[in-house]
């Protein structure tokens, strides 16, 4: 297809070294456009469908005029978004998507009243969760800096935590108990944040900052997996002795959870935010600003001059 792409890198993309394994790499995780050819296994999409996809990080990425995606990645792009609105949404929505519903267990059906806190919640995936978790009926508490509060009560947030105005844990612990956590931050929050929880009432805290990359790095495919293993077994085990469950959580790319989500965006109760759009000659400029942090919401390369 082709069309608009979003940019999603974990690691600093102005200083990746060369090696025989990594490159030639193409970067970019999510992509809306037109569908140009089908497998012939492909049934459900035909050439010329408009759809939006979000391509694991095991493939080269979206950051080009034409982009291969297996087809149970690919779903119809929501009717009311242009591509470049589109393209901003499927790898944090998915990544979100993965904590808040398959790790965390929160659905429409179970969501009404339950006490959510976001931590880090004006970047990509949190602004989505904001939206996802309001949209099925939560009491919202969102923690960012004080110039994205607005941002975040427009987005549905009940409570704006700023964590500059003064030690975040003091403030936090002057609310009610949270039925579940969404941590963006990592760090330090994680030895404190899971005694903001419920106990013994099934409060799940929930963290997309894990050493799962840095083992990999370190320790190669095996034995990083297996570390990371340990680790997380251990903290769930230690948790659980203290009434609360503790989950890692990670993006999955999946087109049935797309439509899921294209449903919501269409309905209005999701809408993208973007931060800034590119055009596909200021990528090295897209990427400066990447690095900077501090964006709200998605960063945008229109690969195309046309519409």
């Amino acid at each position: 297809g082709y069309g608009a792409t979003a940019l999603n890198m974990k690691r600093d993309p102005l200083k990746l070294k060369s090696t025989d394994t990594e490159f030639p790499l193409t970067l970019g995780r999510d992509v809306s456009g037109v569908i140009m050819e089908c497998g012939l296994s492909v049934s459900y999409f035909k050439p010329g469908d408009e759809v939006w996809a979000a391509i694991p990080p095991w493939k080269q990425g979206t950051l080009s005029e034409f982009v291969v995606a297996s087809g149970n990645e690919v779903s119809f792009k929501p009717k009311c978004l242009s591509h470049i609105e589109a393209a901003s949404l499927p790898f944090v929505g998915l990544t979100a998507w993965s904590a808040v519903n398959q790790v965390g267990g929160l659905k429409q059906s179970n969501c009404s009243g339950k006490r959510v806190l976001i931590l880090g919640a004006s970047g990509g995936v949190g602004t989505f969760a904001v939206q996802l978790v309001k949209a099925w009926g939560a009491h919202v508490t969102a923690v960012c800096s004080q110039d994205a509060s607005t941002l975040m009560k427009k987005l549905g947030a009940d409570d704006v935590i700023d964590y500059k105005s003064g030690n975040l844990e003091e403030q936090l612990k002057t609310l009610p108990l949270f039925d579940f956590i969404l941590d963006n931050v990592g760090g330090s929050t994680e030895k404190w944040a899971l005694d903001l929880l419920k106990k013994w009432s099934g409060a799940t805290y929930v963290t997309l900052v894990t050493p799962f990359l840095i083992n990999m790095d370190k320790l190669g495919v095996a034995d990083g997996m297996l570390q990371t293993g340990v680790t997380v077994g251990s903290k769930t085990v230690k948790h659980l002795f203290k009434g609360v469950h503790y989950r890692w959580a990670f993006f999955m790319p999946s087109g049935p959870s797309l439509d899921e989500i294209a449903e919501l965006v269409d309905s209005g109760k999701i809408q993208p935010v973007i931060d800034e759009v590119f055009s596909f000659s200021e990528v090295p400029k897209a990427f400066l600003k990447l690095e900077g942090g501090h964006a709200r919401g998605k960063t945008v390369i229109n690969v195309i001059s046309k519409k």
